[in-house]
């Protein structure tokens, strides 16, 4: 990927989407500007990620200043392991850790879109599972009814544990634009609610 959008930032790193934006309106970390589809998109570099990442682990606590300052330091050194700051008091921050952090979720975001296609001939371009034809966002709204994995693949034989688990992730990282489209699944009641980790999913499948 060339660049992120705060969407996607949001998804790899944890952060709510408002404090991607917050933390952009602020300037402590400046989006480049491209053009996609007649419109205006910001893209964050890599970077920038690894700083909401810190940002997602609790920097946002501190002063606007210091967190430019690391912002600066970061874009300037990728490759710092560690960066001490002085607020007052020793502060040492795992920029190291964080990266890898962001590259572990990139790997993940990748492999995530694999498992998805996007053609204007398959459902007018709706997202679906590859090889299913089962909408994403099908999936990713029943897990936020209640619905199981095991109550999924009942009704979808086709789908997989692990496609259901990356569906939430899959439509935080790429919304759709525009006027969401009709969804007859919407407003219907869940057999049962029931929370679990997706991160069970995965390792389960």
């Amino acid at each position: 990927m060339e660049g992120f959008t705060p969407a996607q930032a949001a998804a790899i790193t944890g952060l709510p989407l408002s404090a991607v934006h917050k933390a952009i309106d602020s300037r402590l970390i400046r989006p480049r500007s491209a053009r996609s589809g007649g419109s205006i998109r910001r893209l964050l570099t890599k970077e920038q990620l690894i700083y909401l990442q810190l940002e997602a682990e609790g920097l946002r606590l501190l002063p606007v200043g210091t967190r430019r300052e690391i912002a600066e330091s970061i874009q300037r050194s990728p490759k710092t392991e560690k960066l001490p700051v002085a607020n007052g008091a020793a502060l040492l921050f795992e920029i190291g850790t964080a990266r890898r952090a962001v590259e572990s979720q990139l790997q993940q975001l990748a492999r995530v879109k694999e498992m998805v296609v996007t053609e204007p001939e398959i459902m007018r371009g709706t997202p679906v599972g590859k090889a299913t034809r089962i909408p994403v966002a099908l999936v990713a709204d029943m897990l936020a009814q209640g619905a199981t994995a095991q109550e999924i693949l009942e009704g979808y034989s086709t789908l997989s544990k692990e496609r259901i688990a990356i569906a939430p992730l899959y439509m935080r990282a790429f919304p759709r634009r525009g006027r969401p489209s009709r969804r007859p699944w919407q407003g219907k009641k869940a057999r049962c609610r029931k929370s679990f980790p997706l991160s069970t999913l995965l390792t389960s499948a």
